[in-house]
């Protein structure tokens, strides 16, 4: 579990590194090229035999998957790496919390809006438009796991993931394409986005898929807490992108609200699986 989420935020800063040459659109198309590669070799849809209420779940789930990284890419390239997963993963929390009427998720979530402000702090120089985006990807994930569960239970096996990162590898052909083609890609940079989807794609989904066959979705859900953590880490390791102690502070609460939601829900509403990105 935790080799996923340092796999995953490596892939993202590697990803950035690209940016420069070839724009996070086309990061974001090569790493859902190899997405769609991954998770249909593994899930082997059989589309011909898909009804028309599999295939609608199915198809929002791909919609999902093609906003959901080129919004936070996009955040990334606006407002950094920490700040961006920070404020992504407010989409699990979102969901962890929705329709519970205890009072300590009522404090979670006020605590989480706290510091959202926080991480936000109006100023002349805040990016308004990367943290709409890092928000969009929240939304995005939250709408992924929802989605994930219908399309978890009216296909086997995963056969609707396969099918709906195929579908969305195949709407980034023409975007991808004319992204590359406007901003030719040199050498190290297509090197980057091939790595990014790799350590961003291919790694977290099969370290995920072993490690929710070992252990309970709510221990699951408790360590994706970790991703803002590796992310903000990694983000000043690899990318010189520096958090001050307010933004560290922020981030640790909604951290440890997702942490508090998860382990302290009944089990029948614990289902935060959001493995695959």
């Amino acid at each position: 579990m935790l080799g996923s989420g340092l796999s995953n935020q490596a892939g993202a800063s590697v990803a950035a590194l690209a940016f420069p040459v070839i724009g996070p659109v086309g990061v974001v198309a090569v790493r859902q090229w190899i997405a769609a590669a991954v998770l249909w070799a593994v899930g082997r849809p059989r589309l011909g035999s898909f009804t028309a209420a599999q295939w609608r779940p199915v198809l929002g789930l791909a919609l999902v998957f093609a906003a959901m990284n080129l919004s936070l890419y996009m955040a990334i390239d606006r407002i950094g790496l920490g700040l961006a997963v920070t404020l992504e993963f407010l989409g699990p929390l979102a969901v962890a919390l929705a329709g519970s009427c205890r009072r300590v998720d009522a404090l979670c979530a006020v605590a989480a809006a706290g510091a959202v402000v926080v991480l936000a702090r109006p100023s002349p120089s805040t990016d308004y438009v990367g943290i709409a985006l890092a928000l969009l990807a929240a939304v995005c994930w939250g709408s992924y796991i929802l989605l994930n569960r219908v399309v978890g239970h009216r296909l086997p096996g995963l056969e609707g993931s396969a099918a709906a990162a195929a579908v969305s590898g195949a709407l980034y052909i023409p975007v991808g394409v004319l992204a590359l083609w406007l901003r030719p890609p040199a050498a190290v940079a297509m090197a980057c986005a091939l790595a990014a989807g790799v350590l961003s794609s291919a790694v977290p989904f099969l370290a995920d898929l072993l490690a929710l066959r070992r252990v309970p979705t709510r221990f699951f859900g408790v360590f994706m807490s970790v991703n803002p953590v590796f992310a903000a880490l990694i983000g000043l390791v690899v990318l010189g992108q520096h958090l001050d102690a307010a933004a560290w502070l922020a981030m640790l609460v909604i951290v440890g609200a997702n942490a508090v939601a998860v382990t302290t829900a009944s089990p029948t509403v614990t289902t935060t699986d959001g493995s695959v990105s």
